[in-house]
């Protein structure tokens, strides 16, 4: 077998790993049942299940109709710009509140984008704010600061 979709192969390859994980993570936890479930059950067969959907992927990419790619070089700016935007929504929620930090992590984290537009930025980020706000304060009734401490 020759690997010819190489995209598709180290993705699947990188599904397994994270599965694998996962699910010996889960294993320090009680299992429990299917019919009483303790706090590793969900976590495991959610591992195992991934690692399934990676190897099928990264066996396709072995296949003759597979389609040839050739992974590119690893962008590490990008991988910046996303944790950092992760770490500065974590180091601000605080201070700017939940509908400024989901705002301004979503504008941010767009940024790492080729196709970048202000535009789709700005909208997605009200978006987000408004489901925000919907499930999780009104939904769920989570206690969050909504607007910055200094207003």
């Amino acid at each position: 077998m020759q690997l010819r979709n190489k995209q598709d192969f180290w993705s699947g390859v990188m599904f397994v790993a994270l599965g694998i994980g996962f699910a010996l993570g889960a294993t320090n936890y009680s299992m429990g049942t299917a019919a009483r479930m303790g706090p590793g059950y969900f976590p495991f067969w959610l591992g195992v299940c991934l690692a399934v959907l990676g190897a099928t992927v990264a066996i396709g990419a072995l296949k003759e109709k597979a389609e040839a790619t050739e992974v590119e070089r690893f962008d590490f700016r990008i991988l910046f710009i996303i944790i950092g935007s992760v770490v500065f929504a974590g180091v601000v929620l605080n201070i700017l509140g939940i509908y400024l930090t989901v705002f301004l992590l979503v504008v941010l984290s767009s940024l790492a984008s080729h196709e970048f537009s202000w535009k789709v930025a700005v909208t997605t980020g009200i978006f987000l704010v408004v489901f925000v706000w919907l499930a999780f304060i009104k939904g769920l009734g989570l206690i969050f600061p909504l607007w910055p401490s200094f207003v």
